[in-house]
């Protein structure tokens, strides 16, 4: 491993820890976590506030909260990480296949994490809701079947997951690609935000710093080449090669 990689997986760690410890050792109010209490309560007014209104951002709000709009995201990043398969050779597909797994295997690392840390919380709208405030809920609101509540939602998964995409993005193909992986996580982050179902602090608090803690580890160390090399030895070549180009190769 590169020293300037170690001193990066330091410094990751570092921002990682302080991040999550600023959340973690504030004094806890029901559950939660005073310093930045006020800045998820303002987040989660802002939006929840707008609901009421029963205008088009409502209806908007609770169409990008239902569960198939998920698909929406999934697709954007394939459609990313597709626009390089399609112009990579057959070995190129192969190895970003390859990287595709990593992805797969690292947010099942980074999700048993999650699971060591004792934190149960529930939504920001059902939070409020439990102190007896006024709260919308846009699935009441709008009579469609988003998701606008969770019983625990620290760290938001849906967010982690996308930026764990970014990041491989960014690790393994290049800064365009990081950029455009990135404006997926914030733009597909912020319905749950918004709806109330996540808090603003489970993503950019949650996700954020569970990435640096454990992701430094696996893309700034030689493991995920390690595990991404032994992976594409593993599988044949022809099974990256398309049905035409097989039967031209046969019939010379």
């Amino acid at each position: 491993m590169k020293k300037n990689n170690l001193i990066w997986i330091i410094i990751c760690n570092i921002l990682g820890a302080l991040l999550l410890g600023s959340w973690l050792a504030s004094t806890p109010t029901a559950g939660y976590h005073g310093p930045w209490l006020a800045l998820d309560q303002s987040v989660f007014y802002f939006f929840n506030q707008k609901l009421a209104q029963g205008t088009a951002f409502t209806y908007f709000i609770a169409f990008v909260n239902m569960r198939a709009f998920d698909v929406v995201a999934f697709v954007a990043m394939l459609a990313i990480f597709y626009s390089y398969y399609r112009k990579s050779n057959v070995e190129g597909k192969r190895w970003l296949f390859c990287i595709g797994v990593a992805m797969l295997v690292s947010a099942v690392i980074i999700k048993q994490f999650d699971k060591l840390l004792p934190i149960d919380r529930a939504s920001a709208s059902v939070y409020f809701d439990q102190l007896y405030h006024n709260v919308n809920w846009v699935s009441q609101l709008s009579g469609w079947p988003a998701k606008d509540r969770s019983g625990s939602s620290f760290p938001g998964d849906h967010g982690m997951m996308l930026l764990i995409f970014a990041v491989y993005m960014w690790k393994y193909i290049g800064k365009d690609a990081f950029v455009k992986a990135l404006a997926v996580f914030i733009i597909f982050s912020l319905p749950r935000i918004m709806g109330g179902a996540h808090w603003f602090t489970d993503v950019f608090v949650g996700s954020v710093s569970f990435v640096l803690l454990v992701l430094s580890w696996i893309l700034l160390t030689p493991l995920s080449d390690i595990f991404i090399g032994w992976l594409e030895k593993k599988l044949p070549l022809r099974w990256f090669v398309k049905k035409r180009e097989e039967n031209f190769r046969d019939d010379v």
